[in-house]
């Protein structure tokens, strides 16, 4: 993360952050049997003009940090603050304007965009729905859009379904920026392209991001396309945070035993390169009833007792450099 990062202000602020899904059971009488503790006290921030990785394995609550921070999951407990302003005070129409300046892109590009609209509506509607409602000045802010992310402005009359994964992610880019945001979520934006493309969208990103001085919070499960774009990078693990990290830092010393493992699991570009995998013993736990203690103690090949009686502090051991581990100094 180079100095300039650095010296930024904070632009969004998460503090404690909890999001649990109720389990009720019954036909008539539904009881409230348990929760699903998909994000478990979660607390970092993001520094305006930068980009914060989030990776992990699936299921371990990396795309519902993103939705709740935007407030389409309403959390259950915690304090998101974007600018100063405390996100969970906010009435529906007072979060509503805010998303002008919070957008997402998601994670399937098939799913995302509505088929019965023309992309140029697609794009469009923000637009519409935050104010700017002169057709003529909403069109043409359509095909410049168009134009930013790649596409041609004819693009904008047809529908979804006659664009490749890789253009319908780049209408979806386009769409996140047409009410020009300041934080924009992505939640896995390149998990279903092939590689080539998400090179292109990878690439695509990290121009805009320069051009209109983005923040990204970017959420993926390929730990190679994290390194290539993040300053940060965020390791989640079973709705906690093991580790937190400058990028470089992150990827040269690895210091949580998970995020050891992880990075192991890299491929090398070299078949003649040997490299030691760390495989994990047994399945993540449920997150309906996670293991006491260190979550991660049950697959961990350096747990001790104390893992798994007591929850590890998640603490800066030096240049920012954060970790949730016993036996970490």
């Amino acid at each position: 993360m180079t100095e300039k990062i650095l010296e930024k202000e904070t632009l969004l602020k998460v503090e404690k952050l909890q999001k649990y899904f109720p389990i009720r059971k019954g036909i008539v009488v539904q009881r409230h049997v348990g929760d699903v503790k998909a994000v478990d006290g979660v607390s970092f921030d993001i520094r305006r003009g930068e980009t914060l990785g989030m990776v992990g394995e699936s299921g371990c609550g990396k795309s519902t940090i993103g939705r709740t921070i935007l407030r389409l999951l309403e959390p259950t407990a915690g304090k998101v603050t974007f600018e100063g302003k405390v996100l969970n005070d906010l009435s529906g129409e007072e979060m509503r304007k805010m998303r002008s300046e919070m957008q997402m892109i998601f994670q399937d590009p098939y799913a995302s965009l509505n088929p019965r609209m023309r992309v140029g509506d697609i794009i469009g509607e923000p637009i519409l729905i935050h104010g700017i409602s002169n057709r003529v000045e909403r069109e043409k802010r359509v095909r410049k859009l168009l134009d930013v992310v790649g596409l041609s402005p004819y693009h904008g009359a047809r529908y979804s379904h006659e664009f490749s994964g890789g253009q319908r992610q780049r209408i979806g880019i386009a769409r996140a920026l047409s009410v020009n945001p300041k934080l924009i979520v992505c939640d896995e934006p390149v998990s279903a392209l092939d590689v080539s493309i998400q090179a292109q969208v990878i690439n695509l990103l990290e121009d805009l991001q320069k051009e209109f001085n983005l923040t990204y919070l970017f959420i993926a499960h390929d730990l190679s396309v994290v390194k290539h774009i993040s300053d940060r990078v965020v390791v989640m693990y079973l709705g906690k945070m093991v580790e937190l990290s400058e990028s470089k830092e992150l990827y040269k010393n690895p210091l949580h035993p998970y995020t050891i493992a992880l990075l192991s699991a890299i491929p090398v570009p070299d078949p003649t390169v040997k490299k030691d995998r760390i495989i994990l013993k047994g399945d993540v736990p449920s997150p309906v009833n996670p293991p006491s203690g260190c979550h991660f103690h049950t697959r961990c090949p350096k747990v001790q007792e104390i893992c798994k009686k007591q929850d590890p502090e998640f603490k800066d051991i030096g240049n920012g450099h954060y970790v949730a581990c016993h036996f970490v100094n």
